[in-house]
């Protein structure tokens, strides 16, 4: 926990957030143009928020952890060498081990919104967004 979080506990605990009445929100409104985070997703951080999306191929069988992506991405992107790397991903933590979803089947993932720089300590996946706690649901 760092300086940052410290003050903003009071705060939090005031007004705790909830998932957006509007529905879920895409990926995208996580990030300004220059890839910052968006002021929703600031305001949004350590709160359940709803994110829409799809699933890529897992980095692993019997995990609670895969990757939300912006559309449906049939190889794995981590995976292969010489493939790009989005720009438009989510990492997602979930509440039990991940029944694998169709990667071209959207999906609406449900969880607490953390956000800054972490590596997963069994995977080794970097990531600077993430959902924990989750749940997810077809669309």
């Amino acid at each position: 926990m760092n300086r940052r979080h410290l003050l903003a506990l009071p705060l939090a605990l005031l007004a705790p957030r909830a998932v957006a009445q509007d529905g879920p929100i895409l990926l995208r409104d996580l990030y300004n143009k220059d890839l910052s985070f968006s002021d929703a997703a600031l305001s949004a951080e350590g709160g359940r928020l709803a994110v829409e999306g799809f699933m890529a191929p897992p980095l692993k069988a019997d995990s609670v952890f895969f990757v939300l992506t912006k559309r449906p991405m049939a190889v794995c992107p981590f995976c292969e060498p010489g493939m790009p790397w989005p720009d438009d991903i989510l990492a997602v933590y979930a509440k039990r081990i991940v029944d694998v979803v169709p990667f071209n089947v959207p999906i609406v993932v449900e969880g607490v919104l953390e956000l800054g720089d972490e590596v997963d300590p069994e995977l080794g996946f970097y990531s600077k967004v993430r959902l924990t706690d989750a749940t997810f649901r077809r669309i």
